[in-house]
């Protein structure tokens, strides 16, 4: 998980790049190894902060430490595969139940919502004030920070934006938890995966489940108990690339600029759902005799949530229910692991093939920042 996620891989085109450079781009070289050094050290220090915190709170809370003593789990062990699982937005956590089980222990989620969002969505953003702290604090370096800051079109590095898309990609991850935290409490907050919760749990509860939505996969609730106004929107922003910015700007030419840049988007978004669908109506084929023999959990939106799921690299999943079954529900017994689990090795195949195609979208969609 670490050194596939993305800030590492990241991290390691900017050290291989810096071996194509000529003599004369002598600044333009020493700038990006400086990011790549500023790279390394955001990485290590976000987690090695975020080990120590788990480690610490859950050492500390006494219902937290008996969930996991009950589940076998080291602590040790627990802090770091979580804490680097929420940081890579891999969503896996060594529990059966994802994060159910510590749906009592809201300090653990306010502990792991900065990785998720650090790792993720506002990487760009933290990135660029990490330099500019820097160079701020650093006199050294602050020649080699200002060239990054000032640079950011001739650096090329896709998470080094300017201030401007800073700002722009703060405001619209900031309004997508928003619009999910609305809907979680008019729609969602009286609901059983909720059930037994006092006020304060179920508020940090839905926070962390807002922001795990865009790409971090990480769960509290069973997402099929949700209203499906939630699910339809939880499944829209799973399939927003996690860099989608909504720019507000007052200047004319400015605007006229946006214009073209959102129809360019959304173009672009647009080509990338009529993959979606090919891929989706081929899972349909692979699973037709299921979706006729058990059609109550092998439904079409479903198989869309599933898919989009994994387009998203998110990783969350309608899971399978026993009782759903029209027929030998009696020997069924319920699993924990997802609805791809009971799908054919062909429909499995083809996730594998959505996952690495949303995984690479950013290749495929030409995805640039100003």
């Amino acid at each position: 998980m670490f050194i596939g996620g993305e800030v590492f891989t990241s991290m390691v085109g900017l050290f291989i790049a810096q071996n194509t450079f000529n003599n004369d781009e002598h600044l333009l070289h020493h700038s990006i190894m400086f990011l790549s050094f500023i790279i390394l050290g955001y990485l290590l220090v976000i987690n090695l902060l975020g080990i120590a915190m788990v480690f610490l709170y859950i050492s500390l809370v006494s219902n937290a430490h008996r969930t996991l003593k009950s589940k076998g789990l080291n602590l040790f062990t627990f802090s770091i595969f979580t804490t680097i699982s929420s940081f890579t937005n891999c969503g896996f956590i060594p529990t059966n139940e994802n994060m159910l089980v510590f749906n009592k222990n809201p300090g653990l989620f306010l502990v792991i919502i900065p990785l998720v969002i650090l790792g993720n969505t506002l990487f760009p953003t933290c990135l660029r004030f990490s330099i500019w702290v820097l160079g701020k604090c650093v006199n050294k370096v602050r020649h080699y920070c200002d060239y990054l800051l000032k640079n950011t079109k001739e650096i090329g590095f896709h998470h080094l934006v300017s201030t401007r898309c800073s700002f722009w990609l703060v405001g619209t991850a900031f309004g997508f938890v928003v619009i999910q935290v609305v809907l979680f409490f008019a729609m969602g907050w009286n609901s059983k995966s909720l059930k037994g919760l006092n006020p304060y749990e179920k508020t940090i509860g839905v926070l962390f489940q807002s922001v795990n939505t865009r790409q971090a996969g990480e769960t509290i609730v069973n997402l099929p108990a949700m209203s499906t106004v939630i699910l339809v929107v939880i499944t829209v922003i799973m399939y927003v690339p996690p860099y989608t910015s909504f720019p507000f700007v007052n200047d004319e030419e400015e605007q006229h600029q946006q214009q073209k840049r959102k129809r360019k988007i959304a173009k672009k978004l647009l080509s990338q759902l009529a993959y979606i669908s090919i891929f989706v109506i081929l899972i349909c084929i692979t699973e037709r005799k299921s979706m006729k023999e058990d059609p109550l959990n092998f439904t079409p939106f479903n198989i869309v949530f599933e898919v989009i799921s994994a387009y998203g690299n998110v990783g969350y999943t309608m899971g399978y229910n026993c009782k759903l079954r029209l027929k030998d529900g009696a020997n069924c017994e319920d699993k924990w692991y997802g609805f791809v689990g009971k799908w054919s090795d062909a429909g499995k195949t083809i996730l594998i093939v959505v996952m690495l195609f949303g995984r690479l979208k950013r290749y495929n969609m030409g995805w640039k920042f100003s």
